[in-house]
């Protein structure tokens, strides 16, 4: 009884939080909580991209759609309007109720870090990395907050991939072994399917898991790796098996990568992903502009990526030896030699990501509007301050030699210069990313107030009798939500011929109804063409002017040009 009860209590302290989780957990719940009352406040604002997988949920919810990608698309999954859809069978569809799945999984995305942080480098960075997550600009909230696919649920599952993948090379998992090669399979698969951004990574997860588990893979858990890959990608083979021609994804993607825009330079593209792109991505700059220090991280990343790299591979080559001092045996050869290749992974797959980005003209053309690219970025976050932390590190400790690290000399003067440029560098780049937090604040009001000024829209048409209507498409799908279809709308371009319209059905109803309104925002060019048009055609017509729309309703059936 004695030995049982000393036995529990020593699996008690085991159990308990050390001081570097202890902190990540503090600023963990911070961040959640963060974003928690952003959620509450639907901020940042929705547009009708997000609208689109509301609408998606809804339809899954009542059994009347099961779409396999985005309404209007074939590359993009609905993996959040699938996660979303019981809440919508349960209550009522609302915004909250569609983000809440992406607040899960970003509380996931952030345990999933800290662990696999702390397994391939050290605890105290894990707990900074858990820190910085915490934080969120405008740009990195809008990645992690809103329903637009792919972004919030692939960086949880990369994580975890990688996390499965050192287990099985460590032999961890026991009699659940084979069933993780299964899920390693199934969740690969799924990504697969619902966003290809993530191909670098997980391309990167597949090796770790071949140097670590090669010999596993040739019996039953290569088949169960296998058959978990193919009913996780299932449903995009299913709809490009069945899909007209021209209709498939890699066909549609190729006409969107061909239509992205005009010529393009190489400095120009360059410019935009490294020193505009990286820095939005990782939440230093504002929404409207990269400066300053902030294109400096960006100029700074790369070099990260290749002293980061040059770590990696150093200590593949010749494994640093074990602190000196410690009791304990550490960890196994084989576990230090996998460790290494993943954080190896981490690198390249950050250096794939960013190359693929740097090829787009979008890069050029639009770098603060396409930067939501470089998001799964995350990813590699420890990867990339770990050359800085190390340096930190390096200048505080007595000798040359760093525990699991390599050999970086001992010169004073080098160490105490070197060591203060990389902890600058750490502090610049999380006060940064906390100004920008307290930017994002600081616009809460004014997004609140558009936000506010889009539902009372749905008021104002329902009190006038209006249930049909053309507009925008940033107006259209967001109406079409907000109102749960109570109003539907059609697209209209800029000359108001037919637009950009996801789900046909929406289409034909407006087209059938008896004197559809026009609702479009001031000033831009379909206003002004609608009321030219009305003018020419000496339709009478009542105007309605609410906030920044204007509502057109026309006292005979007009129906756009062709």
């Amino acid at each position: 009884m004695v030995v049982s009860v000393a036995a529990q209590q020593t699996a008690r302290r085991r159990r308990r939080l050390d001081p570097p989780g202890l902190v990540a957990l503090v600023l963990g719940l911070l961040g959640l909580g963060y974003r928690l009352v952003l959620v509450l406040l639907t901020v940042p604002g929705s547009n009708s991209d997000e609208a689109t997988f509301g609408l998606a949920a809804a339809h899954i919810a009542t059994g009347r759609e099961w779409p396999i990608f985005l309404y209007g698309q074939h590359y993009m999954g609905v993996v959040e309007s699938y996660l979303a859809a019981p809440l919508f069978a349960a209550f009522e569809p609302s915004w909250v109720l569609l983000r809440v799945p992406l607040l899960l999984l970003y509380a996931a995305f952030v345990y999933l870090m800290y662990r696999l942080t702390r397994r391939l480098y050290s605890a105290w960075l894990a707990t900074l990395v858990v820190g910085l997550l915490a934080l969120g600009s405008e740009r990195v909230i809008r990645d992690q907050l809103t329903a637009v696919g792919g972004r919030p649920e692939v960086k949880p599952a990369v994580a975890l991939l990688l996390l499965l993948a050192l287990a099985l090379g460590e032999h961890r998992h026991g009699r659940h072994r084979w069933l993780t090669f299964g899920l390693f399979g199934l969740l690969t698969g799924l990504c697969v399917w619902d966003d290809w951004l993530i191909l670098p990574y997980l391309a990167v997860a597949v090796i770790v898991l071949l140097v670590g588990s090669a010999r596993d893979l040739l019996g039953w858990a290569g088949l169960l790796l296998v058959g978990g890959f193919v009913v996780g990608v299932l449903p995009l083979v299913v709809d490009n098996l069945t899909a007209p021609p021209g209709q498939d994804s890699l066909s549609v993607l190729s006409q969107v990568s061909a239509g992205e825009g005009g010529d393009t330079s190489a400095v120009d593209q360059l410019h935009g992903s490294v020193l505009v792109g990286v820095p939005l991505a990782t939440g230093i700059c504002l929404p409207t502009a990269c400066t300053g220090w902030q294109m400096a991280w960006g100029a700074l990343y790369p070099l990260l990526l290749v002293a980061g790299a040059v770590l990696a591979v150093r200590c593949l080559l010749r494994p640093p030896p074990l602190a000196a001092g410690s009791t304990t045996a550490g960890p196994s050869p084989v576990t230090r030699r996998l460790r290494y290749v993943t954080q190896l992974a981490l690198l390249v797959g950050a250096a794939l990501t960013l190359a693929g980005y740097a090829r787009s003209s979008l890069a050029a053309t639009a770098p603060l509007a396409s930067a939501r690219y470089l998001s799964i970025l995350q990813l590699s976050l420890p990867a990339v301050l770990w050359p800085l932390w190390l340096t930190a590190r390096w200048a505080l400790r007595k000798g040359p030699l760093l525990s699991d690290s390599v050999v970086l000399g001992a010169l004073p003067n080098a160490r105490r210069v070197g060591g203060a440029l990389a902890g600058a560098v750490l502090v610049a780049l999380a006060g940064t990313m906390l100004y920008t937090t307290v930017a994002l604040i600081d616009e809460v009001p004014t997004i609140r107030a558009e936000e506010r000024r889009s539902r009372e829209l749905v008021t104002v048409l329902r009190q006038a009798g209006i249930s049909r209507v053309y507009g925008d498409y940033w107006t259209c799908n967001r109406l079409i939500f907000s109102s749960r279809e109570q109003v539907l709308c059609a697209v209209l371009g800029d000359r108001l011929h037919p637009g950009q319209n996801r789900y046909p059905a929406y289409v034909r109803q407006v087209e059938a109804a008896e004197r559809p309104a026009f609702v479009f925002t001031v000033h831009e060019p379909a206003d002004r063409l609608i009321r030219d048009l009305l003018r020419e055609r000496g339709v009478d017509t009542r105007v309605v002017e609410f906030g920044e729309y204007r509502i057109y309703q026309p006292s005979v059936t007009v129906r756009p040009p062709a």
